[in-house]
């Protein structure tokens, strides 16, 4: 249930394994550091540390390329270019994915495993151009995932490296027509999907949110507090420990105090346990860094998932 406290209490200890597992300097084994990397930068950005978040995802970076796989090196520049985005940096950002996307593709897209990210990392082209305002690219790139994912499964298998399904792509569409300001069309985009098309409870808060963002720029109080409220009963954290969503609520409580739903919201947004702070900041000693094989000429061939998933 979106247990975040626990998982930035353990990132540390995760952190140092992935780096004793390096240790005999295989591919695979650099692979799978970057995606502890990786799920540290995921975390760290959803919750707004976004100085601490930008080291772990130039590490995931750094230890992808290492590793040789496509696929590492996609998840790390998907989770760099989240960072750049809320730094400001739209213009790199777009080209972090842009890189990782050629990639990708360059593998020839013959297993799910490969035609998921490449799915993936076009949706999140499509949702970096919408932040820079690039409208035409943000809806082509919206338009060519939903091509890529027509042929993915309703329910992706465990352990995929990118659990990306139709449904996914659709909620993606939700998030770019919000980013380019068009409400209407984002409540459009996502009048199909339902909570039991997601597999964990963070995607389905993720749904609820992302929906309740779109109604919220439209100006409809009401059903923005109908959608946090449902993403609060699957997953509180997603509303209580993201910044932008605790925003909206505040600015709820602030606004429309009488509207059904919201005086719990304020209550789940005001709780006094926030994890906010990271494992380590970005002034004080970071995890010790391993120097890694081959970091020069991006290390030998590749996987086509990290640690053999998917």
């Amino acid at each position: 249930m979106g247990r975040h406290s626990q998982l930035l209490e353990a990132l540390p200890g995760l952190l140092g394994d992935a780096h004793e597992a390096a240790a005999d300097r295989r591919d695979l084994d650099y692979a799978r550091l970057s995606s502890a990397y990786t799920l540290a930068a995921t975390l760290l950005n959803k919750l707004g540390a976004y100085g601490t978040s930008r080291i772990t995802a130039d590490r995931a970076a750094a230890y992808a390329e290492v590793s040789g796989s496509p696929l590492a090196v996609a998840a790390a520049a998907r989770e760099l270019a989240a960072v750049l985005r809320h730094q400001g940096q739209e213009a790199a950002a777009q080209r972090h994915i842009a890189a990782a996307a050629a990639r990708v593709e360059a593998t020839g897209l013959t297993t799910d495993a490969q035609a998921s990210a490449y799915a993936q990392m076009l949706c999140t082209t499509a949702y970096t151009a919408a932040v820079a305002e690039d409208r035409d690219r943000a809806l082509a790139m919206i338009r060519e995932a939903s091509r890529a994912a027509r042929g993915l499964p309703d329910r992706a298998p465990a352990g995929r490296l990118f659990p990306i399904t139709p449904a996914s792509v659709d909620l993606y569409a939700v998030g770019v027509h919000w980013a380019l300001g068009d409400a209407g069309t984002a409540i459009e985009a996502g009048r199909n999907l339902r909570a039991e098309q997601f597999a964990t409870a963070e995607r389905k808060g993720r749904m609820y949110t992302d929906l309740a963002r779109a109604w919220w720029q439209w100006g409809k109080p009401e059903e923005t507090a109908t959608q946090l409220l449902a993403a609060a009963r699957v997953s509180v954290a997603e509303v209580r420990d993201r910044p932008p969503i605790r925003e909206i609520v505040t600015d709820l409580g602030t606004r429309h105090p009488r509207v059904a739903g919201v005086r719990e919201l304020v209550a789940i947004g005001d709780a006094s346990h926030r994890p906010t702070t990271a494992p380590w900041q970005p002034d004080a000693p970071a995890p010790r860094l391993r120097a890694p094989r081959g970091a020069d000429s991006g290390g030998e061939g590749g996987q086509d998932s990290v640690g053999g998933q998917g």
